[in-house]
């Protein structure tokens, strides 16, 4: 009989259900069958975490954030950049829709405990600005009432720029030019007097800046600026633009 040690009758040894052989017939894992590991629920059928299944954690939600508290957070986020005014701080928040009653209660709490200065901002900018661009109280002025600073306040600040510190500031600006400026001095006299005018200098202090400066410069120059009347220059210059 065959499967007792003898082979002489030709049969068969039976099959060994050998490692894979179980697997293939789907026999248990691990009592002798070589079958694939079933895959673990989680991982790829999205069973809950932490239970041996790859899934992700769920995300918990966090406190809903107040408007109020979104208001602060975007005024402080603004503040960092550089100084504002109320003004400034108001148009952003109404662009992120923020209600005016709490746009009104944040910004009146910052002022309050000075967070916010239009006046400390007025003054702050007009000295930078004027030392470091040369500008004029016209061009200052402008740029106060453009940043929503009230024209009371835009005026005390601009209390500190006069007439004599104006020309200085435009006589150093025109010396500074000077230095590499090229062609005729009637050229250069219309450019620079144009550059001032762009800063906000009126016209007779333009005029007279830059006559002064070209009878410094060499005997061409001189020449030009003694024929130059700065007054009857000045008189057309405000015709043109009242």
């Amino acid at each position: 009989m065959a499967g007792f040690g003898s082979g002489g009758d030709g049969g068969e040894e039976p099959r060994r259900a050998g490692p894979g052989r179980a697997g293939e017939r789907g026999g248990p894992v691990g009592f002798g069958g070589g079958g694939e590991e079933p895959r673990r629920a989680g991982r790829e059928r999205g069973g809950p975490a932490g239970f041996g299944g790859g899934g992700e954690e769920p995300r918990r939600a966090g406190p809903r954030q107040s408007e109020s508290e979104r208001a602060r957070e975007i005024c402080l986020r603004q503040l960092a950049a550089r100084p504002r005014t109320r003004a400034e701080l108001a148009r952003v928040l109404a662009r992120k829709e923020i209600s005016e009653e709490v746009i009104a209660e944040v910004l009146d709490r910052y002022d309050e405990v000075g967070i916010i200065d239009d006046a400390a901002f007025a003054r702050a900018w007009v000295s930078s600005r004027h030392h470091g661009r040369g500008l004029a109280r016209r061009a200052l002025a402008n740029e106060l009432r453009q940043r929503g600073v009230d024209a009371e306040v835009a005026g005390e600040a601009l209390e500190a720029v006069d007439e004599e510190a104006e020309a200085e500031a435009a006589r150093a600006l025109v010396d500074r030019k000077l230095r590499t400026a090229t062609g005729t001095p009637e050229a250069v006299f219309r450019r620079l007097v144009a550059m001032l005018a762009r800063k906000g200098y009126p016209a007779g202090v333009a005029i007279r800046a830059v006559k002064d400066a070209l009878a410094a410069r060499d005997a061409e120059a001189a020449e030009f600026a003694d024929g130059v009347d700065a007054d009857a220059l000045a008189d057309q210059a405000e015709d043109a633009t009242s």
